[in-house]
């Protein structure tokens, strides 16, 4: 709750950081910006730190034994903050319980990146570039965290593991082969003597980085595939965490954001005059042709006073658009001839044609927003030629061009003070609009900093909304109950073509059908031919959790569920007899079907579906439990997963994402869309964008069953198969088949 001057009287956080209150050498940090400390963050989470000489780019060990380990990726979450410092730590041979962490600087990297270009050329080891110089690439999206940094991170901590005892070994004047360093004590064997890292450390630091180290097996971890709470979790729970939306700043001014309400439309007249005089009114600012901000001393005065700003808008030929039409557009890709292929074996067009038995449907799904719980904002100050951010983002490089692009300087006047995300899912990537905006308003406020925050229905006005899509898909199935072909045809938006139209070749985006490529496919059909038929409108699409399988998952696990039906067959029976050439699908199928007592009873008026996926590197199967009434109201009592992520680093992180990935694959799919009309979308608050309620939640059940031969993703890969294996159980339980999103449009009762 706040007062017209946006001052807490008292918020939740407040009260539970009063409730809880009542109650040199190396480092590795994730450190908050200045602030994080005005807004009252915790010491966990120190500022970057300088002062004590680093024995990598990742590890600042301080003479109290403090070891500081950078983070590049954001944390929304997902447990970066934890999971790459534990890949570190492991190697490393420190004590965990003295680790801290702090987020590496995007402008820092991008200096010491422009550095290493120049090493570089003169011969330096490239083996050390993102391992000793640098925090290489800071986008954090796709389930990449791990898969793309697991090698330097773990380097990191083992050349400075040799580091450190070789410092030690020369220090006590003995074979370095002598020593051994374990829980951040190093000990000489014959003698017995030991220090501690945070002693050795600044002589470790001059000791040149080796050119190769040896990694542990995974099989001998002892910090790694354990369940580590959360580093941040204590700051959450008595409520200090900071996210950007926290930041408070000393002479700091406030502003919101208006954009035109149909996409491509503009402004065409702004009558200023109107709210000027308003109580805490300081600037009307056009900022572009399409977006208008109000500055003001409050939020709330701000929002009030752009509420009653007299805006014409030019919407343009876009605002007869709606869902309908849009529908038909993507319909019509069904049969156009532009179509490319993506994947494709055998003749599966004729072969079906000539099958005993063929089965046909449709399906789609609609526009969705992320809903992150924290709305767009950022705070920016432009002061002497300099830009000053700080902002949640999920890729800082990113952030840093944007605040340069927009304030007019070069990246190395740019700071950005990465923030805890309050939310990303693909939102907070590589759309910068917030940024651009508070740094265009910023540069008109004097040297004072600005706080530019989207309303609710701002923001999922004027998102980067997950594409709405449909697939018309056939099925041969012969004599003996056995699948001969699939033909499968997907009709929707491209995110590439909207943000990166160098990618599209020969009007194809191969990314419109993930999961139905050969490498994540896993059903051996004799005969497949799998095409894309890009159909593209004016609303902005982006990646949404888990991007183009949250769709293509629903479509392909419920087709083969009706294939198997039309088949006679048993669902789980009829997908293992089609995972002939790929083991790891498999072995994910068994064991669900196993942990979930497939087969076997359960009590009366529940019944079972089935789904399996490959996404972002890991192997999922999950089986859902479901009632339906005799009303048709819809109980998911229990979602039982199977996940082989190849490596399992922090297994309390996989069970909290998977658990949260039921939770936004069922919102999505029990209620998600955004609806287009007269150009516009229509679903701007939670009032009509709704998301799943706690009595609603069902109970998760986790088995984590990691292979050891490869690196996947969990963040993404926990939502695909939800939708389908709960769709599946109510045609058992119903005889209707789900063939679109969200359910709130379906009547459940039995047919």
């Amino acid at each position: 709750m706040t007062n017209s001057n946006d001052t807490a009287v008292l918020s939740r956080r407040a009260f539970l950081v009063s409730a809880t209150a009542a109650a040199g050498g190396i480092a590795l940090g994730f450190g908050p910006s200045e602030a994080h400390a005005q807004a009252g963050a915790a010491p966990a989470y120190a500022p970057y730190t300088t002062s004590t000489p680093e024995i990598t780019s990742w590890i600042v060990i301080q003479p109290d034994d403090t070891v500081i380990i950078r983070v590049a990726r954001s944390e929304m979450g997902q447990g970066a903050l934890t999971a790459l410092p534990m890949l570190v730590a492991e190697e490393l041979e420190c004590d965990w319980a003295k680790v801290k962490a702090e987020y590496a600087p995007p402008q820092e990297n991008y200096k010491r990146k422009a550095a290493w270009r120049g090493k570089a050329q003169q011969g330096a080891p490239a083996s050390h570039e993102q391992t000793v110089h640098h925090w290489g690439a800071m986008s954090t999206g796709g389930s990449r965290g791990l898969r793309d940094s697991h090698q330097y991170l773990r380097e990191a901590g083992a050349m400075a593991r040799v580091m450190l005892v070789e410092a030690a070994a020369k220090d006590w004047n003995v074979p370095t082969s002598e020593c051994s360093a374990t829980n951040g004590v190093i000990t000489h064997a014959p003698s017995g003597r030991k220090t501690t890292y945070g002693k050795i450390a600044a002589a470790a630091a001059d000791i040149p980085p080796p050119t190769k180290v040896t990694l542990k097996d995974p099989k001998t971890w002892r910090l790694c595939g354990k369940p580590v709470r959360q580093i941040n979790a204590p700051l959450k729970v008595n409520g200090s965490l900071t996210y950007a939306i926290d930041v408070r700043l000393p002479d700091m001014l406030y502003a919101t954001i208006a954009q035109c309400p149909v996409f491509g439309g503009k402004v065409k007249s702004v009558d200023e005059a109107k709210v000027k005089a308003m109580p805490g009114v300081r600037q009307v600012l056009r900022l572009d042709d399409s977006s208008v901000a109000v500055v003001a001393d409050s939020f709330w005065q701000a929002k009030k006073a752009l509420d009653a700003l007299p805006i014409v808008w030019d919407e343009g030929a876009n605002a007869k658009v709606t869902s309908q039409s849009i529908a038909e557009f993507q319909r019509a890709g069904f049969a156009a001839t532009n179509a490319g292929v993506t994947n494709q074996n055998g003749d599966a067009l004729a072969v079906i044609e000539a099958a005993p038995k063929k089965v046909e449907a449709e399906y789609a799904t609609p526009f969705l927003d992320h809903a992150n719980m924290e709305p767009m904002n950022c705070t920016a100050k432009f002061a002497d030629g300099k830009v000053e951010v700080w902002v949640a983002s999920q890729n800082g490089e990113a952030a840093l061009a944007a605040a340069a692009e927009a304030g007019g300087v070069k990246p190395d006047n740019v700071i950005v003070h990465k923030m805890h995300l309050g939310g990303g899912l693909g939102r907070r990537g590589s759309y910068n609009d917030p940024i651009r905006y508070a740094v265009l308003v910023a540069k008109r406020t004097a040297g004072r900093p600005v706080k530019l925050v989207y309303t609710r229905e701002e923001d999922m006005s004027h998102g980067f909304y997950r594409p709405a899509s449909r697939v018309v898909m056939r099925g041969g199935i012969d004599e003996k109950g056995n699948a001969t072909g699939l033909h499968v045809r997907i009709a929707g938006q491209s995110i590439n073509a909207f943000h990166f139209p160098d990618r599209i070749k020969d009007n194809l985006d191969p990314a419109q059908a993930n999961g139905f490529h050969k490498e994540d496919f896993g059903y051996a059909f004799p005969n497949l031919r799998v095409e894309v038929a890009m159909r593209n409108t004016h609303v902005p699409v982006g990646v949404w959790r888990s991007v183009n399988s949250s769709q293509n998952s629903f479509y392909k696990e419920s087709f083969i569920d009706e294939m198997a039906h039309a088949a006679g067959k048993d669902p789980f029976e009829f997908r293992r007899a089609l995972l002939v050439n790929a083991p790891k699908h498999k072995r994910v199928l068994e064991i669900v079907a196993e942990k979930a007592n497939w087969g076997k009873p359960l009590p009366p008026g529940q019944f079972r579906g089935i789904a399996i996926e490959n996404a972002y590197g890991s192997y999922q199967a999950v089986v859902a439990e479901v009632s339906v009434s005799e009303r048709g109201v819809l109980k998911v009592h229990r979602i039982v997963n199977a996940i082989d992520c190849g490596h399992a680093v922090n297994t309390n992180v996989i069970e909290q994402q998977m658990q949260g990935s039921v939770v936004m694959a069922m919102s999505a799919m029990l209620y998600g869309e955004n609806r287009i009309d007269k150009g516009r979308v229509i679903d701007t608050n939670f009032d009509k964008y709704q998301l799943m309620r706690i009595d609603e939640m069902p109970v998760v059940e986790n088995h984590i069953v990691p292979s050891f031969d490869f690196w996947g993703g969990i963040g993404e890969a926990g939502v695909p198969p939800i939708a389908p294996a709960i769709c599946n159980a109510i045609f058992a339980a119903t005889g209707n088949r789900i063939r679109s999103l969200p359910l709130k449009h379906h009547k459940l009762a039995k047919v």
